[in-house]
């Protein structure tokens, strides 16, 4: 029997294909099969009944307790994108100072002086925002001589540095505890019978934004 996929012969998309993260949350749901079981497991016996309880209770705690992980890498995520917040206002206090620095960063820069904070719903835009600000720096950093001669400004930019490789970490880390959320509602009997009662859903992973992704396919050199 030949291989269902072959990578010799293809068929291959000479185009390519882009992917995309779907914002889509999927309701975990059970049929009458799920409901047949547990009533067949009582009708047996008592005892086998009562293991399955226990093992829904368990599957239960399972469930807030990876809820509550995942709440935790998410937080990571956020307490990291606050560092560059901080870093990025400290970044332009020098930099405009030595040059006329964009509008669009400074209206960036006084939007965050305001109190915003990065959540669920605007995680991902925060990011952006940062990103879009820091690489206006950078044009800037580049292309005057002179600022990189100010030692406050280059060990903050390196500083900037860093937190984004932290932040990319995190993400992975945040993605990796959605995997195991998303995999583990599906997972029958025990926990799929579990979540559907609880309402439970699917979660989104992090996902890039429009501009982070043309950006990616640009040309750097």
């Amino acid at each position: 029997m030949p291989n269902e996929l072959d990578e010799m012969t293809g068929p291959v998309n000479q185009e390519g294909r882009d992917v995309n993260v779907i914002e889509k949350q999927i309701p975990v749901k059970t049929g009458f099969g799920s409901i047949l079981f547990e009533v067949i497991l009582w009708v047996l016996a008592i005892i086998p009944g009562l293991i399955f309880l226990f093992m829904k209770i368990n599957a239960q705690k399972y469930f807030r307790q990876l809820q509550q992980r995942i709440q935790h890498n998410a937080s990571q995520i956020d307490n990291y994108l606050e560092q560059r917040v901080q870093i990025l206002q400290n970044v332009v206090g020098i930099v405009e100072k030595s040059i006329d620095l964009d509008k669009d960063v400074m209206k960036s820069v006084a939007a965050f002086r305001g109190g915003v904070h990065p959540n669920d719903e605007n995680r991902n835009q925060v990011a952006g925002q940062l990103d879009a600000a820091m690489r206006s720096i950078n044009v800037a950093f580049e292309a005057y001589p002179d600022l990189k001669a100010h030692r406050a400004l280059a060990d903050a930019m390196q500083q900037n540095s860093y937190l984004q490789k932290e932040i990319t970490a995190a993400r992975e880390v945040y993605n990796d505890t959605v995997l195991r959320w998303n995999s583990d509602i599906f997972a029958w009997p025990t926990k799929m019978i579990v979540a559907a009662k609880a309402g439970y859903t699917t979660r989104v992973p992090f996902t890039a934004s429009k501009e982070v992704k043309e950006q990616a396919r640009a040309k750097f050199f």
